[in-house]
């Protein structure tokens, strides 16, 4: 191999092995920071954690030039013996852990021993220290792979380490720091939320001299929280608890959830803290979201803050070097704590949104703002025929020979759904079956919602250009959305024919068809048939390839038929929404069980979309009155299964306001 002039060949360039020795310790350190010090709020949060292993009642976080140059941490801890200073300058020292058995019961924020010394490779560090029992403070420094000894000085009980040019001696990671205002906006979400979830802490945070955060101690956790993310959040936040918590098993549940109305677009608004860790875990934000589902539109994300405990025997958190992943022992313990705390707090409350909330001209924030009628997902029109429906008796089998068994042609459906309804009073009543028509409740057992309380005391509902319904509450006026309301009604009806009370899947109700429906399709969508086979199988549809652009409709839910759905428009729309986007859980090899379900609600919203009374259709008077009774047998009939709104509250004040009476 060529090398460069005057360079002498030697064995290494030859053979391309080079000799194995054992690295400095310098460089250790430096390669340690780099797992575990990203940036100045990586110095911040291991410090900050420090102290509150420490047993601090209040932590003075001092920041220059967003901690590029300076970061003071000083608390009023158990302090550190002067004997001890070097040693917890060196790597893997711990007074947090003795045996390898303790790393399965972790209780402490830091353990591993790697915090200062890597600090202390990357930055100019001194650690001043007085424990409590001490008549005097000892100081010791350390920059790079220099390391001073301890020296008398002057302190009250409790430690102050100070962290100087960061990556002074690294030029090549310095350079890779943000501008100073967003490395102070990094340390600050940090300290935000430690100091969430330790609010019998006091935290004092200055930068660059002037102060920007000043908590008091002793603070309950809810006036923390608020403190934090804004007293303005007080009337949108719903308390979480659930204690399943028993002999050092299970788990114990404290929080805050958002009401839908300020979902956000992001996962930010998210803080879920184990132990008083700050963690990211997939298991409760999946909970979270399945939480919300239908409660807020898809791509939006629930705002929260929950406090999680349980014992150290039961997570592990060795498992990430800046340990913000955890993994738990009992995933599924997890899960179901979280996802049924949050929904049963939901339900206990009226989630019904005011018009402020909804609008900002009326006060609300652009985020929550109700979209235009044309930007809704499954909106008025929503691609399914706008005819009235007829009794599915009546219509579908009138015209059936006895010889097909009771079978129906393609033909004879669409030239039924092609008449003129000269019963639009049918519309609501419809949404009964059969057999629930003689008097039997919708759903069984009926799920009461807690949302329309104030909906069954409304007098009159009038409807508004054949769209919207119009009542009074003792809070002022409810405006709803007929074809979201009804989209609701319909979704439940659905998801609860498809699984029995006990939570197992069973077959929708199917209608065969005496000749098949003929479904134009994609070439690409029609190789996804099978992937989409168990799930349309669950819900009464019996489909199959028909050559390379075509799909063959045998049988479809007889539900939906008495509904008027169009088998062709519906498959059609099934799977070009497959082709386009994909379903959740439809990948090749077949859909997981969590997947599964949430591609079964997928196309049951569809499904109720298609189904559902649309805007523009006429409702009779007993038929708005049903319409609001079946509202209060539906668990979250305030919204869509898309999340949209289907109702929203004109309080008193607001309109007091709208006429300049306040």
């Amino acid at each position: 191999m060529p090398t460069d002039a005057g360079t002498p060949l030697t064995d290494e360039t030859r053979t391309g092995r080079r000799s194995i020795q054992k690295l400095a310790t310098l460089l250790v350190n430096q390669i340690a920071a780099g797992e575990v010090i990203e940036r100045p709020a990586s110095v911040v949060k291991e410090l900050v954690e420090n102290s509150i292993d420490a047993g601090s009642t209040r932590i003075t976080i001092d920041l220059e030039r967003g901690g590029i140059e300076l970061i003071r941490i000083a608390d009023d801890g158990c302090g550190i013996p002067p004997d001890e200073l070097p040693l917890a300058l060196a790597p893997h020292a711990t007074s947090k852990i003795r045996e390898a058995n303790d790393l399965d019961r972790i209780s402490t924020k830091g353990f591993r021993g790697e915090a200062l010394a890597s600090i202390a490779s990357i930055a100019r560090m001194s650690i001043l220290s007085r424990p409590h029992d001490a008549d005097e403070a000892f100081v010791i420094e350390a920059s790079g792979d220099e390391q001073g000894e301890a020296r008398p000085a002057s302190r009250p009980p409790g430690t102050t380490i100070e962290a100087r040019n960061l990556f002074f001696n690294t030029p090549a990671r310095r350079k890779f720091l943000r501008t100073p205002q967003t490395e102070q906006s990094r340390c600050m979400e940090w300290i935000r939320n430690l100091a969430m979830a330790h609010p019998r802490i006091a935290f004092i945070v200055t930068s660059d001299g002037r102060k920007v955060l000043d908590l008091a101690p002793d603070q309950s956790p809810r006036t923390r929280v608020l403190e934090i993310l804004g007293r303005e959040l007080d009337t949108q936040l719903i308390e979480v608890s659930i204690d399943q918590y028993d002999d050092a098993r299970g788990i114990a549940l404290w929080g805050l959830v958002g009401l839908p109305t300020i979902a956000r677009a992001t996962a930010r608004a998210q803080h879920v803290f184990l132990s008083g860790r700050a963690i990211k875990d997939k298991t409760i934000q999946h909970a979270l979201r399945e939480s919300y589902r239908g409660l807020i539109e898809p791509g939006r994300h629930p705002t929260a803050v929950l406090m999680i405990e349980m014992s150290p025997e039961g997570v592990d958190v060795n498992v990430h070097p800046a340990k913000l992943e955890v993994r738990f022992r009992d995933q599924s313990m997890v899960h179901q704590a979280v996802l049924h705390a949050v929904r049963d707090a939901l339900r206990s409350h009226d989630l019904t949104p005011s018009a402020a909330e909804r609008s900002p001209q009326l006060g609300g924030t652009s985020d929550t703002a109700i979209l235009a009628p044309h930007e809704r997902v499954g909106g008025g029109g929503g691609g399914a025929p706008t005819i009235e429906p007829k009794r599915f008796a009546e219509v579908f089998t009138r015209d059936v020979p006895a010889s097909t068994g009771g079978q129906l042609s393609y033909d004879a459906i669409r030239g039924a759904m092609e008449q003129t309804q000269d019963d639009p009073g049918q519309a609501v009543r419809e949404s009964r079956s059969p057999t629930q028509r003689a008097g039997s409740p919708v759903f069984a057992p009926p799920s009461p919602s807690p949302e329309p309380v104030a909906i069954r005391k409304a007098s009159k509902v009038l409807q508004i250009h054949r769209s919207y319904l119009v009542t009074e509450d003792e809070s002022g006026i409810v405006l709803i959305d007929q074809h979201a309301l009804h989209e609701r009604v319909m979704f439940e009806k659905l998801l609860a024919r498809v699984t029995t009370p006990e939570g197992e899947p069973i077959q929708l109700e199917t209608q065969r068809l005496l000749t098949p429906a003929v479904v134009p399709a994609a070439p690409a969508a029609v190789e996804m048939l099978e992937a989409l086979k168990p799930l349309l199988d669950r819900l009464g549809i019996d489909a199959d390839p028909l050559g390379p652009a075509s799909v063959a409709v045998h049988s479809f839910p007889s539900l939906l038929f008495s509904r008027k759905v169009d088998p062709v428009a519906f498959m059609g729309d099934l799977l070009e929404r497959v082709e386009r986007e994909g379903l959740p859980g439809l990948a090749k090899g077949g859909p997981g069980v969590a997947d599964s379900e949430a591609a079964l609600h997928e196309v049951l919203d569809m499904m109720a979309c298609k189904a559902a009374v649309k805007a523009g259709d006429a409702l009779s008077d007993d038929e708005l009155n049903e319409l609001m009774a079946l509202r209060e047998r539906v668990e979250r009939s305030g919204s869509c299964p898309h999340g949209r709104a289907t109702t929203v509250r004109l309080t008193i004040e607001e309109l007091e306001k709208l006429f300049d009476r306040r």
